[in-house]
């Protein structure tokens, strides 16, 4: 995206070909998506059961779906009265009433047709659509379509990791293992997850410490592979591939790609940045150059690189786009806030010179918070080393200034609650309350620390934790423990519940462990799953806890009391559910595996981990969770404070045609 790309204009000419819309915070973003659908419908171009919108997540999909509804209801009924819709303070209703009577019209009736017809509307995230796609196709796809779909195969994975390495060094110890359990984990999760990805180093010495890293992560997919068809199971990535080779097949690729090319004409991708390299491609072969096809996204908001989101993705994708167009109107912030921010950030290259901070202006003249102590629509604190006690040359650490930052957070807090400070509301001022100020945060660690200073001074506070207790280890932990007691007889189950917090063994100790032992570890989980079976979840922690020393290993190592806090809530809830339900460990595992595949969506907010629900406090909450929110007052007060690894294992590249590769060769690999 070059610096000079003009403003996008909603009511100017519609996109065609390939378009790329870079849509930075607050510009309109859905509106824009909603209103170009109504553009596209009202003027023939598409019915809308030829127009796809996709975009990243279930709840996204599901807003996406209520806003472009809305939008199409409204359009419809406001066109009705054609005199009205000419006058409207809406520029696109006074857009679609141009012209005469006729030609208004029909677009009306278009747009009342697509109302009507709007459960034929393809909505989705790109998972559905390529599920949708792969049922159209058929058998032109080489898909089992009897497979059981599932969203949660780290258990599997997991389960795989821990037979090879045991295989690989199970017998008797006469060195230390050449390649730790851990790393191994690491390395062969990393494949599994990234499969997409080339390994490297791909010339690596067979015998050399890369050389085995690498072969275990191709043994690791592998073997993942074969048991997934074996069990006839599928998952997310699995559809991605599937579909792509369908697609790209030499014989009958092209053919697919016709076949989903009758069906849409126009498609609308959300959340662009977002997207990975498999889907990139999907959507690149099948449209680009054949359809209308327009990506939405900012690359300043790529926040899903741990999914297998690749922000070169949206960036190859531009560059091949026929047009480029920013949103330009940022209609969320006040004008002056807006001004302060492109003056402070504008132009500045966020880790690729192709990523800028392009001119926004700002839409609200009127400023949101009156009277403050400080009037200064941004302001940047500054933490002086006299503040320790330092000279001028000295150093301040981490570890001091974040307590530091945390208080001077919460006394700015209190200043501001206790002034005369007014937030304008829909043109009304009133008094400011603790619920209008905000502390967004990098880390529920940061966020605990700032929580508990405001609460120090006795100002209502709620930390909004981004993680939900079902993405915990400890989560991890009892699925595999749960996995272990519905079916002991399976080696690779009771040894990988041995290396979870119930059991506590060590790598080393599963690798040297005899016949005899493993005998009495699957012993013990027959034990233990009659227990389960006979008198429920809470007599089988308290088994565990009596038994195992749980407790004094998990709290001696650091974060132990939450660890330790998690595996009791996790115990709890299974409980729980048993209860309610009256089912056994086969629907306790199949409760738990959903739980922890609704956390990674995020629409069960009630079951995050947090203190507290008061909706009248001051909200602390991350990055992550924050998106898409809007507060009248904000503190980032630790963007200062973020680690980021000088040579992260395994490490992910890019090489010079922008294909995604996978370092798992540590200190001996190309990066």
């Amino acid at each position: 995206m070059t610096n000079t790309a003009p403003p996008f204009d909603l009511c100017g000419p519609l996109p065609t070909g390939t378009t790329v819309l870079e849509a930075s915070a607050g510009t309109g973003k859905t509106y824009t998506i909603a209103g170009l659908a109504a553009r596209y419908l009202a003027e023939g171009m598409a019915s809308i059961d030829e127009m796809m919108m996709v975009t990243f997540g279930r709840a996204a999909t599901a807003e996406l779906r209520d806003v472009v509804r809305e939008r199409l209801v409204g359009s419809a009924l406001a066109l009705a009265d054609r005199a009205t819709a000419r006058s409207s303070s809406d520029a696109l209703l006074r857009y679609l009433a141009r012209g005469t009577d006729d030609e208004v019209a029909v677009r009306q009736h278009r747009l009342a047709t697509a109302v009507a017809n709007f459960d034929a509307a393809t909505i989705a995230t790109t998972h559905g659509f390529c599920h949708q796609m792969l049922a159209g196709l058929g058998i032109a796809a080489d898909v089992d379509q009897d497979a059981t779909f599932s969203e949660a195969t780290g258990d599997l994975v997991r389960d795989v990791v821990t037979d090879l390495y045991v295989a690989d060094h199970g017998g008797p110890a006469t060195t230390a293992p050449s390649l730790p359990f851990s790393m191994a984990s690491q390395v062969g999760e990393a494949a599994v997850a990234d499969r997409a990805a080339r390994l490297e180093p791909t010339d690596a010495d067979p015998h050399s410490q890369a050389g085995t890293r690498v072969a275990f992560a191709e043994r690791v997919r592998s073997e993942v592979a074969r048991r997934k068809r074996s069990m006839r199971l599928m998952d997310y990535d699995d559809l991605l591939l599937h579909l792509r080779d369908a697609l790209s097949d030499h014989e009958t690729g092209e053919d697919a790609c016709a076949r989903i090319r009758t069906r849409y004409q126009i498609v609308l991708v959300d959340e662009f940045q977002d997207t990975d390299p498999v889907q990139w491609e999907i959507l690149e072969r099948t449209f680009h150059g054949h359809r209308t096809l327009v990506l939405i996204g900012d690359p300043k908001q790529a926040i899903y690189a741990f999914r297998g989101a690749d922000v070169v993705t949206y960036l190859l994708a531009t560059e091949s786009a026929d047009s480029e167009s920013t949103l330009g109107t940022n209609w969320r912030s006040d004008r002056s806030l807006v001004d302060a921010l492109r003056r402070v950030m504008g132009n500045v290259a966020l880790g690729d010179p192709r990523i800028l901070v392009h001119e926004v202006e700002g839409a609200e003249p009127h400023r949101t918070l009156l009277n403050a102590p400080n009037g200064a629509p941004l302001r940047i604190r500054v933490v002086p080393r006299s503040a320790f006690g330092l000279a001028t040359t000295a150093k301040i650490t981490v570890p001091q200034a974040r307590p530091f930052v945390a208080a001077d957070v919460a006394a700015d807090i209190v200043r501001l609650l206790s002034s005369e400070a007014q937030v304008v509301a829909r043109g009304v001022a009133r008094p400011i309350q603790p619920a209008d100020v905000a502390v967004i945060v990098q880390r529920n660690e940061d966020g605990r620390t700032v929580r508990d200073a405001v609460a120090a001074l006795d100002v209502p506070v709620v930390l909004l934790a981004t993680s939900s207790v079902f993405l915990s280890t400890a989560a991890r932990d009892w699925l595999t423990l749960l996995n272990a007691l519905e079916q002991p007889h399976r080696p690779g189950l009771t040894r990988t519940a041995a290396l979870t917090d119930f059991l506590g063994w060590s790598a080393e100790q599963l690798a040297t462990a005899d016949e005899d032992t493993l005998d009495g570890l699957s012993a013990r989980l027959r034990g233990w799953a009659e227990v389960l079976a006979d008198r429920g979840v809470a007599a089988l922690l308290e088994i565990v806890v009596a038994t195992c020393g749980l407790v004094e290993r998990v709290l001696a190592r650091d974060d132990g009391e939450r660890d330790l806090t998690d595996l009791r809530h996790i115990g709890e809830a299974l409980h729980e559910a048993a209860t309610e339900d009256h089912g056994g460990v086969a629907f306790l595992v199949e409760w738990l595996q959903h739980r922890m595949v609704e956390a990674t969506e995020d629409v069960q907010e009630e079951r995050s981990r947090r203190l507290d629900s008061d909706a009248k406090a001051v909200q602390i909450l991350t990055v992550h969770r924050s998106k898409g929110l809007e507060y009248p007052v904000v503190y980032a007060p630790f963007l200062w404070d973020r680690y980021v690894p000088t040579t992260p294992d395994p490490l992910r590249l890019h090489d010079d045609t922008g294909a995604r590769l996978l370092d798992v060769g540590g200190a001996d690999g190309p990066g």
